[in-house]
């Protein structure tokens, strides 16, 4: 489809509560009323002319034609009392009206009233307002009668020749459509249209006549390039557009002429308009693959990026900047233009920039990794100046995972990297600190040489860190790695320091009843008389007391954690503490100095202990936190090798063996990714040589203009059906009607990515024909019907496709139903009707599998409000087997690694994970066991939690597990 071919729409707005008009009324209101009241009436309605009654009522007659109504007796009344109106707005009423009104008779033949309707246009098209003659040339591109067009193309001619632009554009316009439909009523239309061109000024005309040389005479708009190719940078963006059209359609048919061309396309990377240069950059890309195109090409989408305000448009130039770097060819060219990449995180979006550091990720090499942490470091310090704000958390997290990815591939930059981030494991945003934690952990683990470095650090910034979840994580990793008797001893005393005085339940109770003498004021209520059991009478007096609240803020880090109740920190601390008393063992031969050293640590286990049983916390301690306590207790005083063992070897080969882990998996998934981005060549497949191919095959590759404009048109076809006929056949048909029903009817439902598109075949099985056909659609659930199929009329035993776009809104099942009515011709009767069977939308089609972090998918699971939960009922008896057939049901992507999958013991839970084409999340915790007690035949039971932002999902994600739960019988 060309730009010249591109639906035009019209919108009239008619209130929908109004009845319905009859013919007569229209009739009076056009101004043709009957002859006795023409006569008495002074001044006749023809001289009153009321021009604001006319126009409502043709806009009523325009929406009644529009919706099937035949109106024949109105034709000779609109052309002898409007059309020779000269207001404007009757004027382009009357241009949409022509347009729909039948214009021939039943067998075909040319109204005869058209001639006076063909005469009032010549008239308009020699009218001295050139609004008027520009939107009668507009109007004569939609005509498709040639005896109506033949006697006007003198005077389009002339219209060329008009002093203002708008009609010149239009009528270029118009003598386009005419020689592409009638091409006998102006044969010399390329010829006239290309000595316009070389003679005219403005912009937009030549823009018009240059288009339709490109698509009616393309060697005339190459030699008309060829007179001006220098000349190009001088010329408008919307002519500049079209030029690029027309080198890429040339270069991409004959390969040849690419020389001739290529340097017009890099004078206009410098164009000022940005879609020529975006334009230009992607044509540059398709028709060189040297190295010096691409990096101009990529330099332009930068600048592109940089400058445009735009979110949208950063987004879509960034990612054709990603579908560059997948080209084995141009990664290498793009890795030097990683720091100009980088000036992108300039820009707020935190889309932006969570795309751009991931592009700049993938081009990092040893030869700018070190350019690169030194951006990102500068960020992230930032980040901490920045007032803050709900982005900013957010993109500190982003920077933290980037750094850490690139010290785990270059392992030379953690020791830059490790400083600067440690700050941030005292940051108030518990998420960065996490991520921060998180990399401390993996680069103390892997970088034996930077471990006095990270413990040095820890140990700085232990006592500011202020959420429980990494102090517990701080406490770990100072417990497995201080190996000297100077760090074992540094990490006690800020234990120490952190917990305050000990005993905690003394020292609280003292505090309390210090203060209680210089800060408090005492004051005696009112004497009340009592009665005792023995009936004399009692006065008793309340004492009662007010003294300021303690502020918490003053209570050391670890003391204030323990006093709100979180015991689960102190089970931490004594695993702490018994390793590092174990490792003290093993450093100091002195007898005494163990035995002082292992009798602080019990003493702080004890204290705890005391505090948990105390009434002082919020909450008091768990039985899970006493147990781990109370072993710690136990080990230290026994000290036998097998508990050292465990402590102080096996925590950590658990921990070297979880990272193996996940750092396979990392390499199986860029390996994946890889094998998907190579392109593998079989040892027969033929070579093809660009210089030696024929033109028709030439033809034959994908066109880039038609590829965007699908995609713009969300047509976009997958490639393993790139065939549109072939995807048609994989389609199911949706039968709509019954084979005995006077009307038969069976849709191709085509779901694109906003919208559903209904390509219904319906069939005339009578004798009879059938007029005013249409097809009645309605929705059920969030969908909307764009506009109403026209009305059709069907021959006997006839056929005829109607399409029909259905919008949608979010990702929950809908319903499409209907019925198709029709008039039989010649018959009597009221309408006939025809009911549709439903046509259900399925969820699946809105959602994709997706991936996210344990957190993420923690944080959320937390936040959505909606939950459905469906109880398992299948005939599957297999644990895998069954979360296989879910994860392929659903279209959610597993987030529980295979290996915690494998085996088997009886039971099984894993998180599922899916976002919807409208960026809806959908969460799934499956939790299935499998009933050994019933036997081995016995079927997976269970349940399966579903959640998500919006209630429509949870249901429609819980129906659709609940009738795919079971699998097909063979």
């Amino acid at each position: 489809m060309t730009a010249a071919e591109n639906v035009c729409y019209t919108l009239i707005n008619v209130p929908m509560d109004s009845e319905p008009p009859s013919e007569i009324s229209l009739k009076n209101d056009l101004g043709n009323c009957d002859m006795s009241a023409f006569l008495t009436s002074f001044p006749p309605p023809l001289e009153k002319g009321d021009v604001k009654l006319k126009t409502e009522a043709l806009k009523k007659v325009i929406i009644m034609i529009l919706n099937g109504e035949k109106l024949p007796g109105l034709l000779m009344t609109i052309i002898r009392f409007v059309l020779p109106l000269q207001d404007h707005t009757i004027k382009k009423l009357l241009l949409v009206f022509w347009e729909i009104v039948p214009k021939t008779t039943p067998d075909g033949r040319l109204l005869q009233e058209m001639i006076l309707v063909c005469d009032a246009y010549r008239k308009d098209l020699q009218h001295p307002n050139e609004f008027i003659r520009g939107s009668t040339l507009r109007f004569l591109c939609k005509l498709k009668e040639a005896e109506l067009l033949e006697p006007l193309m003198p005077a389009i001619r002339a219209c060329l020749e008009h002093r203002h632009s708008y009609v010149r554009r239009n009528a270029v316009l118009a003598i386009y459509t005419i020689y592409r439909n009638f091409e006998h009523l102006i044969p010399d239309a390329p010829e006239l249209i290309h000595d316009f061109l070389v003679n005219e000024k403005d912009a937009s005309c030549k823009r018009n006549a240059f288009m339709m040389l490109i698509h009616a005479d393309q060697d005339r708009a190459l030699d008309y390039l060829s007179t001006c190719i220098d000349q190009v940078q001088t010329f408008g963006d919307i002519l500049q557009l079209v030029i690029v059209e027309l080198i890429y359609k040339v270069c991409h048919a004959n390969p040849s002429e690419r020389a001739r061309f290529i340097r017009c396309i890099y004078n206009l990377l410098q164009s000022s308009s940005p879609a020529v240069k975006y334009e230009a950059a992607g044509t540059l890309v398709t028709l060189s693959s040297a190295p010096t195109a691409i990096k101009a090409a990529a330099q332009c989408y930068i600048d592109l990026i940089i400058k445009e305000s735009d979110n949208n448009v950063k987004l879509i130039v960034l990612d054709r900047l990603i579908e560059l770097k997948e080209h084995p060819s141009h990664e290498r060219v793009l890795q030097d233009l990683v720091m100009d990449i980088l000036r992108v995180l300039s820009t707020p979006d935190l889309e932006v920039r969570k795309k751009t550091l991931q592009l700049a990720l993938d081009l990092v090499s040893s030869r700018n990794v070190e350019e690169l942490v030194i951006v990102l470091k500068k960020e992230v310090i930032k980040t901490n100046n920045v007032t803050e704000h709900e982005d900013t958390d957010k993109y500190r997290q982003l920077l933290v995972r980037t750094l850490h990815s690139c010290s785990v591939r270059f392992p030379d930059m953690a020791a830059n990297v490790i400083p600067v981030l440690m700050e941030f494991l005292s940051d108030n945003n518990e998420a960065a600190a996490a991520d921060v934690l998180e990399f401390v952990r993996e680069a103390i683990q892997r970088f034996d040489n930077l471990r006095p470095l990270i413990v040095e650090k820890m140990l700085e910034v232990f006592h500011a860190i202020k959420s429980v979840k990494i102090y517990r994580g701080a406490l770990w990793i100072l417990g497995e790695y201080c190996s000297t008797k100077e760090d074992i001893q540094s990490v006690m005393t800020e234990v120490r320091r952190s917990l305050g005085e000990i005993p905690i339940v003394e020292s609280e109770i003292k505090k309390e009843a210090g203060e209680l003498k210089p800060e408090e004021e005492v004051s005696v209520g009112p004497a009340q008389k009592l009665v005792t059991e023995m009936g004399t009478y009692a006065t008793q007096s309340a004492l009662s007391s007010s003294r300021p609240a303690k502020k918490e803020e003053d209570r050391p880090p670890l003391r204030g954690f323990l006093l709100d109740g979180d015991f689960f920190v102190a089970a931490s601390l004594a695993t702490t503490l018994t390793k590092i008393a174990l490792r003290y063992a093993s450093l100091v031969q002195e007898k005494n100095k163990q035995n002082s050293f292992n009798a602080e640590a019990m003493l702080l286990m004890a204290t705890i202990l005391h505090l948990g049983k105390s009434s002082l916390p919020k909450k008091p301690i768990t039985d899970d936190d006493v147990d781990r306590i109370s072993l710690c207790l136990k080990v230290l005083s026994e000290c036998s090798p097998l508990m050292n063992d465990i402590f102080n070897k096996e925590c950590r080969q658990s921990l070297s063996h979880m990272l193996s882990a996940k750092l396979e998996e990392e390499k199986l998934s860029q390996k994946k990714e890889s094998e998907k981005r190579n392109v593998t060549i079989q040892p027969d497949d033929p070579i093809s040589f660009m210089q030696l191919t024929a033109k028709n095959e030439m033809n034959s590759k994908e066109d880039q203009f038609q590829l965007s404009l699908l995609a713009a048109m969300g047509n976009t076809q997958r490639k393993e059906a790139a065939d549109p006929l072939a995807s048609k056949l994989n389609k199911v048909v949706t039968q709509l009607t019954g084979f005995s029903d006077p009307v038969y009817a069976e849709a191709y439902v085509h779901v694109n990515q906003y919208d559903i598109v209904l390509d219904v075949l319906v069939v005339n099985q009578t004798s009879d024909t059938l007029q005013n056909c249409t097809l009645e659609l309605a929705t059920l659930g969030d969908l909307k019907l764009v506009e109403k199929p026209s009305p059709l009329t069907l021959a006997p035993h006839d056929f005829a496709n109607i399409k029909a776009n259905v919008k949608v809104a979010s990702t929950e099942n809908g319903i499409i139903f209907g019925n198709v009515v029709y008039d039989v011709s010649g018959a009597a009767s009221d309408r006939n009707c025809v009911v549709l069977s439903d046509i259900h939308i399925d969820i699946m089609d809105y959602i994709q599998p997706a991936s996210c972090t344990d957190a993420e998918f923690r944080q959320m699971w937390a936040e959505f409000e909606w939950e459905n939960k469906v109880t398992v009922n299948t005939n599957i008896i297999d644990l895998n087997e069954y979360l296989q057939h879910i994860l392929k049901s659903t279209n959610m992507k597993c987030l529980t690694p295979e290996k915690a999958l494998s085996g088997y013991c009886g039971f099984m839970a894993a998180n599922l994970y899916a976002r919807s084409i409208f960026g809806e999340d959908a969460l799934a915790n499956v939790s299935i066991e499998k009933p050994i007690h019933l036997g081995p035949e016995a079927p997976v039971t269970g349940h399966i939690r579903i959640r998500a932002k919006s209630q429509g999902m949870a249901l429609s994600l819980g129906d659709k597990i609940n009738l795919s739960q079971k699998k097909p019988s063979l």
